[in-house]
């Protein structure tokens, strides 16, 4: 069957020798698009005359586009620095070269006012130039894990926190990452309830804290391992639950510097692609010529890869998606299909967009990405629109 163009605007396929829908491999196909969206997958063979065909270079690889959870900055702007729309935006947008085509801009622990301001930008820009929505990475945190975080910064929730966190739930797809033995009963329970995606991280909660949580409606681990204490036998803590639970995604900075391989190799055989979301928890480096900047009156410069503050403590990540997925294949061994996955439909599906994003079916947005075989990339399209690779 010859498979031909339909009304609509500009109709095209894009043919890879190799195409991965977020679930299995085809060999020698091709992605119809039209209008934004995906009208299907079919064999190089049934692709008609009448569409226009964007040929990749042989052995390239097209899968669905990288959505990142956690994106402090990028093409040298910090969401801390300007909390706005358009920060969001221009964020997002230095990210879509490494074939990110949707992220949650990150605001790191900062005053209720900055906090709400962020808020405020999000409800704007949800849904624009791949912004999907807000991470809150505090300030609702445990002082005894603060991280890079400012510590005057930290604060414990109350119930008025309450009304203005429930605007997350008008502010696209939103994650609020807490420490749960730091704020009111109750809390999670509520932020699930308006809709807000909420992570446990910078915390010391116990395993049954966390699990207390987890029944409250806490969905996420923010950066497994990091910030929070060490798996033990007789006290396994955020990241034995993280492993043991099904109900958990973990985001898991894959860099070669936050995590050692064969933790990451462990977390992977623990949960698998499925339970496994890699983030960059990206700095402003990423996309520009800077190697300094200022993150809350502390100078953090990068040196070999890695971010730090004056005091050696680790500051973010001069990460993007694809080094993470070529890090997940070549220093922690995984399976391509299973590191796409992990940069794709599982946070897709942690934010309950897997209907439309990080697959390829029919309905589904074109946001994809074209990969090299050595996982450089090529080009992205975000709803169809082609943006050419680094």
């Amino acid at each position: 069957m010859i498979l031909e163009q339909h009304s609509g605007s500009a109709p095209f396929a894009i043919l890879a020798d190799r195409i991965f829908d977020g679930r299995r491999w085809h060999r020698g196909g091709a992605v119809l698009i039209s209008g934004g969206c995906i009208r299907g997958l079919a064999a190089r063979s049934e692709v008609g005359p009448g569409w226009l065909q964007r040929r990749l270079p042989i052995g390239s690889i097209l899968a669905p586009g990288f959505i990142d959870l956690q994106v402090n900055g990028g093409g040298g702007v910090l969401l801390n620095d300007s909390p706005t729309a358009e920060a969001m935006r221009a964020i997002a947008r230095a990210h879509r070269r490494y074939g990110t085509t949707g992220c949650l801009p990150t605001l790191i622990t900062d005053t209720r006012e900055q906090t709400r301001a962020a808020i405020s930008a999000a409800r704007s820009a949800a849904g624009r130039d791949g912004v999907l929505g807000l991470h809150l990475e505090g300030p609702f945190i445990s002082p005894a894990r603060p991280g890079v975080h400012r510590p005057d910064r930290i604060a414990r929730a109350c119930s008025r926190d309450l009304d203005w966190l429930r605007e997350l739930g008008s502010a696209g797809r939103s994650l609020v990452t807490l420490a749960p033995e730091c704020v009111p009963p109750g809390l999670v329970r509520a932020l699930a309830d308006a809709g807000v995606r909420v992570a446990i991280g910078h915390s010391e909660a116990t395993a049954a804290e966390v699990m207390r949580a987890v029944a409250d409606g806490l969905t996420g681990v923010t950066h497994l391992f990091n910030a929070m204490p060490p798996l033990a036998g007789r006290a396994p803590g955020i990241v034995g639950a993280a492993l043991a639970e099904p109900r958990l995604t973990a985001g898991l900075i894959v860099d070669g510097i936050h995590v050692d391989p064969v933790s990451v190799r462990a977390a992977f055989a623990a949960k698998g692609a499925d339970g496994i979301a890699l983030v960059t928890d990206a700095m402003p480096t990423v996309g520009a010529a800077v190697s300094r900047f200022e993150l809350m009156g502390r100078t953090i410069t990068l040196a070999e890869g890695r971010l730090t503050a004056e005091d050696g403590t680790l500051a973010g990540a001069h990460l993007d998606m694809a080094s993470a997925v070529r890090n997940a294949v070549r220093l922690a061994q995984f399976p391509l299909e299973d590191a796409l996955r992990a940069a794709s439909l599982t946070p897709a599906r942690f934010l309950g967009l897997d209907h439309e994003r990080g697959i390829l079916v029919p309905g589904a947005r074109a946001d994809l990405v074209a990969l090299t075989p050595g996982l450089d990339v090529l080009a992205t399209w975000v709803d169809g629109s082609e943006e050419a690779g680094r």
